[in-house]
């Protein structure tokens, strides 16, 4: 709940990307941080600091600011993230209701939320710099349209994604926010810490839309599967800690799950990739 009022203050302050780029956090040296956002002729960035559990203000002008991240409610860490605004001279209006939950409670009323984990946190973050680090090095390979790695607070996952270049096939019933981000094709990969959908700590791979066939295609490493529920392939992250070689089994898991649903979609593979 306090990654998605940091987020939503990048989506208010930050003028609309294409597929919502303009939302994410961003893995940094120390946790998770806006980037520098745009507000007046100024620059405000926030940061959540899980090595010295800090949540960090700082603005162009030189001011900056910092509060502890500690065990508290959802509705207080909210009134002190207000306050540290308003010290900094800063006024933004978000929705104040999380996104993305079954059952959302507005910011300011949440009391049932009110744990902070420290080593939980800081484990947390070393799982996103390691992911961070081979999702980097296997874009690098893409010559095509990619985006950054990205932290999306509202589904609380890292995720990367590569594009053919082709419009996709518009989808039915589909709101305004899944319009903008599957407007062309993509094989989008990432990580969740347990949710998602699935339940348990997981790298994932599907493609947008997906190619007849994708179900049955070979992958690797061995371990790794397609989930037919969620229509992804999926490896599970506890299988990834216990291989001989994580970061090679990270890249392998990649490179497969991209070329199954490149190939089978008829993506241009000569023109986006990098021999």
């Amino acid at each position: 709940m306090w990654t998605q009022i940091v987020g939503k203050t990048r989506l208010a302050l930050s003028p609309l990307q294409a597929h919502w780029w303009n939302v994410p956090l961003y893995v940094s040296a120390r946790g998770l941080n806006t980037s520098a956002m745009p507000y007046g002729s100024e620059f405000l960035e926030v940061a959540f600091d899980f090595v010295s559990h800090e949540l960090k203000f700082a603005t162009s002008t030189g001011a900056t600011l910092a509060t502890p991240l500690r065990a508290q409610s959802v509705a207080d860490f909210y009134r002190e993230y207000q306050r540290s605004l308003s010290a900094l001279g800063v006024s933004v209006n978000i929705h104040p209701v999380p996104v993305e939950l079954q059952h959302p409670i507005p910011f300011a009323d949440d009391v049932e939320h009110a744990s902070y984990d420290p080593q939980a946190a800081h484990r947390f973050w070393r799982v996103l710099m390691s992911a961070d680090k081979i999702f980097q090095q296997f874009s690098s390979h893409f010559l095509g349209k990619v985006s950054p790695v990205h932290f999306f607070w509202g589904s609380f996952d890292l995720a990367v994604t590569r594009f053919s270049g082709r419009r996709a096939p518009p989808r039915e019933g589909a709101d305004a926010i899944t319009r903008e981000a599957y407007s062309h094709e993509v094989i989008s990969a990432g990580f969740w810490p347990g949710n998602g959908g699935f339940g348990d700590a997981a790298f994932y791979c599907y493609a947008a839309p997906a190619p007849k066939g994708l179900e049955v295609a070979t992958i690797q490493p061995a371990k790794a599967a397609f989930n037919k529920t969620l229509g992804e392939f999926i490896f599970l992250y506890e299988d990834l800690r216990t291989n001989p070689s994580p970061d090679e089994a990270l890249l392998s898991f990649l490179q497969t799950t991209y070329e199954a649903g490149a190939t089978l979609a008829n993506w241009d593979r000569r023109l986006l990739e990098r021999t």
